[in-house]
């Protein structure tokens, strides 16, 4: 018996409708562990490399891990991955909710989705029956309209459904998708991977139940993990603001990205921060399947309602923008949540556009007639209407910040904020050293995900010292050590991907590692994941990763970070003065990888 998995690959080609379950192999999984593992590893194994990101041969592939749904707290996410639509490289993006718990009880560790329906589909999985169903009637309808309308039709309001929205649809190259309405895989153009297959939809039911190998000791293992969220020191603001508590905080330090990265700090931060969100508007806490932190939030305006936002969506229609006014910012939320849009990526051809126009490059007459003067709120919610429809220039928009300002042609250097055409987060690499290196070598683009190391903004010079030897870790403005300390925390970000663990938890709050994994692990699966063996796969998936992005097409030159970084210091706040040395940082990250100065692998060099 294989324990803690969920026993079955299933492999979907939307063409003919035909399916197969294949039995989850344990000695490849002992190699990959599962999640983003999982699914980069067999799109490096099967994917044809020169294929088009919306033609029928690229794959879409959702996964979970070997503790997904277990008693392991916060063990809930999904990773859906495929060669992205929005920069033709390597894909994926996760989420939390219920979604992934219910494909583990459905008896799958994997969905591959291949081909192209004639006519929009929805996937129906449950333990014994896979389906293809009709959603001609669905299309068109918004993300909350569909989950309830598939809800209805099944007669069962207990189905988790990931699904698109009209962004989707119309291919708008950073469409999302989300289950329960607002837990959105966000980045990479998923929605748009969807949209391109004709896929509306994926709704799931699972009716069997896991299994552990040591139910004692993983029950054990559990509680003492639980106990360490609820005494952690950051607890009690993470359950009251969720990752919003970074508005005033990163304000606080110099790196609130303000007007498009001009400035990192925000006259007006106290009217739109998470404490104001939480004391003006949250009506409850929620949370994702066994997480016992209730870090989301529900929130009422006497215009909308809805979930969240994180922090990155607000922050991104916000001070991002120049817009002071919170309730507009929670009513774009909400509708980036309805059609299926990335507030990242929408946000910055947004700043891109204000910033363009601010110093004459374009005017409203490039524009539609549309005043992109700071926070301009009627042309931010207009303009987002014609993305989702890709009408007039928001056909443009639809496209992404890269291919934007190349179609104009100007402010693509010094305005443009992405790396390799994924847009970049909502913190500003000059106050935050390891963050930005994180950026510039991040394997799906302008991305702190795939490192986040936290560890920098700590202030625990002794830890860092006992742990790396080098106190300059845990100083946020200090550059030495800082690739050490990535090189550290990408294979924690990916382990806590391959466990499908929440990165808030496993990794910002420092509480998972090779050890306490390899215990649950073992526990969970009874197989031999010792904490080298845990290494060694992590290290195997993020080097094939990188041979992947070699083979689409990614040099040592693309892993850096936009001019303004590099080139112009803060001159105001907590981190007036400073850039990123960047160059440097890269190299001493190939370095530590055994890669070459141009980031190539030994596995490469060698063939």
């Amino acid at each position: 018996m294989l324990y803690g998995y969920g026993g079955y690959i299933l492999r979907v080609d939307l063409e003919t409708g035909r399916y197969k379950r294949e039995k989850t192999d344990p000695a490849y999984v002992l190699n990959v562990i599962g999640g983003r593992g999982l699914n980069s590893t067999r799109m490096y194994d099967e994917l044809k490399r020169d294929i088009n990101p919306l033609s029928p041969e690229n794959m879409l592939m959702l996964a979970v891990g070997p503790l997904t749904g277990t008693l392991m707290p916060a063990s809930a996410y999904t990773t859906i991955s495929g060669k992205s639509p929005m920069t033709g490289i390597l894909g994926d993006s996760a989420a939390g909710g219920h979604f992934g718990t219910e494909l583990k009880l459905a008896g799958i560790d994997q969905v591959i989705i291949t081909g192209r329906s004639e006519h929009p589909c929805y996937l129906l999985i449950t333990n014994d029956n896979v389906e293809v169903r009709d959603a001609t009637h669905l299309w068109g309808h918004d993300i909350w309209e569909t989950t309830d309308a598939i809800r209805r039709e099944l007669g069962d309001n207990a189905t988790q459904i990931a699904a698109i929205g009209p962004a989707g649809e119309n291919l708008v190259k950073f469409a999302t998708v989300a289950c329960n309405n607002s837990r959105m895989f966000g980045r990479t153009g998923m929605g748009c991977l969807f949209g391109s297959k004709n896929l509306k939809a994926i709704a799931v039911r699972g009716k069997g139940r896991l299994r552990v190998f040591d139910t004692l000791k993983f029950a054990e293992l559990s509680e003492k993990l639980e106990k360490a969220i609820l005494e952690h020191p950051e607890y009690s603001q993470r359950n009251a603001m969720g990752s919003t508590l970074l508005m005033k905080a990163l304000d606080n330090i110099g790196i609130l990205p303000t007007n498009h990265f001009q400035e990192g700090v925000c006259d007006y931060v106290d009217e739109i921060s998470g404490e104001t969100l939480a004391e003006k508007y949250k009506v409850k806490n929620k949370a994702c399947f066994n997480c016992n932190i209730h870090c989301s939030r529900y929130f009422l305006t006497a215009e909308v309602e809805g979930e969240g936002p994180e922090y990155e969506a607000l922050c991104s229609y916000t001070s991002r923008l120049g817009n002071s006014d919170l309730p507009f910012a929670l009513k774009m939320a909400t509708f980036l949540n309805r059609m299926g849009l990335d507030a990242l990526s929408s946000g910055e051809t947004i700043g891109w556009a204000m910033e363009c126009v601010q110093h004459g490059l374009l005017s409203r007459d490039d524009f539609d007639g549309l005043d992109f003067s700071w926070g301009n709120r009627e042309t931010i919610e207009k303009l987002l209407k014609m993305i989702v429809s890709r009408e007039g220039i928001g056909d443009a928009f639809a496209e992404g910040t890269k291919s934007l300002a190349r179609r104009f042609g100007k402010g693509t250097e010094k305005y443009a904020f992405h790396i390799k055409g994924l847009d970049m987060i909502c913190g500003d690499p000059r106050g935050i050293k390891a963050f930005g290196l994180t950026y510039a070598i991040a394997s799906r683009g302008g991305d702190h995900l795939r490192a986040e190391p936290f560890f920098e903004l700590t202030e625990r010079y002794d830890e860092a010292e006992r742990r790396w030897g080098i106190r300059e870790i845990a100083d946020r403005l200090a550059v030495k050590g800082k690739a050490t300390l990535v090189e550290y925390t990408e294979r924690i970000a990916l382990l806590t991907d391959c466990l499908t663990m929440c990165k808030n938890i496993g990794l910002s709050m420092d509480l998972m590692n090779f050890d306490l994994a390899s215990q649950f692990l073992i526990a969970g699966t009874g197989m031999k994941f010792t904490p080298e063996k845990v290494d060694e796969a992590l290290r195997g998936v993020i080097e094939r990763d990188r041979l992947m992005n070699i083979d689409f097409g990614i040099d040592a030159s693309q892993d850096t970070l936009p001019y303004r970084f590099v080139h112009e210091p803060l001159t105001k706040g907590a981190s007036k003065g400073h850039t990123v040395p960047i160059k440097d940082m890269v190299q001493e990250y190939y370095k530590l990888k055994g890669w070459n100065e141009q980031g190539i692998p030994k596995a490469r060099k060698q063939q």
